[in-house]
């Protein structure tokens, strides 16, 4: 059996870096895995490019990537069966109520804005992964 991973959907490398610092200094052990679009996201989950890990714990989900968006890729997931109970955070640059609306409508578990701030992206971010993976009893 693999170990399960974090799936980050996010197309920006400086705001991808700020994740995996975060990560290291959340102490997590999982493996954080990315796609940089929604298109690469559903392929990773659907299993296209899989075959070597298991479904994520968490996605870490962004909502303005190139392709199909994080929009889109929330609407896939949740109609989804094999998908749909998957634990899904949105870390946006959006503030936009339309997004924050839809995504709380489509089923996403938690919304985030994404701070313009380092310290403050670390700090959400470290506050993300300590509480969906030590604090939540995430489903099998």
């Amino acid at each position: 059996m693999h170990k399960r991973s974090i799936l980050v959907v996010e197309d920006s490398d400086e705001d991808f870096a700020t994740v995996q610092d975060a990560a290291r200094r959340a102490g997590l052990t999982q493996t954080v895995v990315r796609a940089t679009s929604g298109d690469a996201c559903m392929r990773l989950l659907r299993g296209e490019m899989r075959g070597r890990t298991a479904a994520p714990l968490l996605v870490l989900l962004d909502l303005n990537t190139p392709g199909d968006d994080g929009r889109e890729a929330l609407r896939e997931i949740r109609r989804d069966p094999a998908l749909k109970t998957m634990p899904l955070v949105v870390l946006s640059g959006s503030a936009n109520p339309r997004d924050l609306q839809s995504c709380y409508a489509s089923g996403v578990n938690a919304y985030h804005v994404k701070p313009v701030d380092h310290a403050l992206h670390l700090q959400v971010l470290q506050q993300i992964f300590t509480y969906w993976l030590c604090s939540v009893a995430l489903p099998g």
